[in-house]
């Protein structure tokens, strides 16, 4: 009996695995043979990137609309353990009872979690990282603005993002602008403060030396104040401690502090760098663990001949993805002289930094300026509105987005291919 392929995890690396592997089964003419099965908790493929932005109504996008067209079979629950060995999964579906799936080839893209702060209070703090995330810090905004949260506190129009890196900036960007409107909504007075804190020298210095000045414009246009060697010591429903005792009352605090592969990568029994990433090859396959692959923030692949690593980003897991899966069905379908290497020499970055504009860079060091400003923010509208946004619908679409592409040098293309 086959069990076909299995894919863990419905985000950038996992929608993209599975249907690169319902592309190249179509074209081996096998879709009656090598069935394909997607487990993710949610229903949503969530486009991660832009759980920041203000509108998140085209945040999420049903899984059946682009699994169903293209023969994917959709489980909907989490999946707790991995017997590599005996080549099954362990599944707690949404209702109901767990039960173990059995698989051919095993595909791990299930992601990564934001790290918070071991600090007391920090489980209480906001975050972007989810959209359930996202969605808690927009019904906070609005029982800020309906008088339901804080009216008459200290700190009610303050807000302090802990994090200063792509995350913490595109956030702290944009919460002047929604502060300002709850506070309009609720016809009240008073300054608007948002605060970026980074535990580093020079906020935000992550971005890079040629980002930098962009970077500080923005935040300067948009009434953000950076709090550069700001380490926090707690975390309260009325504001924040910092580690030398500063009292910064403030009633919205969003954690942006960087994330951390699942714990399914760990308890494959591999050796994971300090990110919890499992290391895989040209072929996305697991070092030491035949018939299972692994793409995106839970694994760590060689990007190029310089030796980069991938990082986590949907830049990366997109590509990841399409290679995992069209490899994992060349090897369950006896086609080796069909396997793909991956490489990814390009690496860019297209940071919003709200109504200011955007900055664009490019080299793994971030040290090249392609454009800043609107030009960038068109850019990245571009990004997240089309680019990164799998087609729905139509089977014909999805599968020829789902195509590796190989590619051998620098384009100095924006990410989201």
């Amino acid at each position: 009996m086959t069990h076909g392929i299995v894919v863990v995890g419905g985000g950038f690396a996992g929608l993209w695995s599975a249907a690169a592997a319902s592309r190249l089964r179509d074209d081996l003419g096998l879709s009656d043979a090598i069935p394909i099965t997607l487990v993710s908790p949610d229903p949503l493929h969530v486009v991660r990137v832009r759980c920041y932005e203000a509108d998140l109504a085209p945040v999420g996008i049903p899984l059946d609309d682009v699994l169903g067209p293209i023969g994917v079979r959709r489980i909907e629950g989490r999946v707790t353990a991995i017997d590599a060995d005996a080549r099954r999964i362990a599944v707690q579906p949404r209702t109901g009872s767990a039960f173990a799936l059995p698989y051919d080839r095993l595909i791990l893209a299930a992601g990564s979690a934001l790290v918070r702060p071991p600090v007391p209070g920090a489980d209480a703090a906001f975050d972007v990282d989810t959209l359930d995330g996202a969605r808690a810090l927009a019904r906070h905004l609005d029982g800020l603005a309906a008088g339901a949260v804080g009216r008459g506190a200290a700190g009610r129009w303050s807000a302090v993002v802990i994090g200063a890196g792509l995350v913490g900036i595109e956030i702290a960007c944009e919460l002047p602008a929604r502060l300002a409107a709850a506070r309009a909504r609720a016809g009240a007075t008073g300054p608007v403060d948002v605060i970026l804190l980074d535990r580093g020298p020079e906020v935000g210095a992550t971005m890079g030396g040629a980002a930098m000045p962009a970077v500080r414009a923005a935040l300067a246009a948009a009434g953000v104040t950076g709090r550069a060697g700001a380490g926090v010591s707690g975390i309260d429903a009325a504001g924040i401690t910092l580690d030398d005792g500063t009292r910064i009352p403030a009633l919205t605090v969003v954690c942006a502090t960087g994330m951390r592969a699942s714990p399914l990568a760990a308890s494959l029994g591999v050796p994971c760098d300090a990110l919890g990433r499992v290391p895989v090859d040209a072929r996305m396959r697991v070092t030491g663990l035949p018939g299972v692959f692994a793409a995106g923030d839970a694994a760590s692949a060689v990007a190029d001949a310089a030796g980069h690593h991938t990082v986590m980003s949907c830049q990366h897991a997109r590509p990841m993805g399409r290679f995992a899966g069209h490899n994992a069905l060349c090897d369950r379908a006896g086609r080796p002289d069909l396997l793909l290497d991956f490489s990814a020499p390009d690496y860019v970055t297209v940071l919003d930094l709200g109504a200011w504009g955007a900055v664009y860079t490019a080299g793994w060091e971030r040290d090249r300026l392609v454009s800043a400003g609107a030009d960038a923010k068109a850019t990245k509208r571009v990004i997240n509105g089309t680019r990164i946004v799998p087609p729905t619908g139509d089977p014909a679409a999805i599968l020829a987005a789902a195509a590796p592409v190989i590619q051998s040098a620098p384009a100095a293309a924006p990410p989201g291919r």
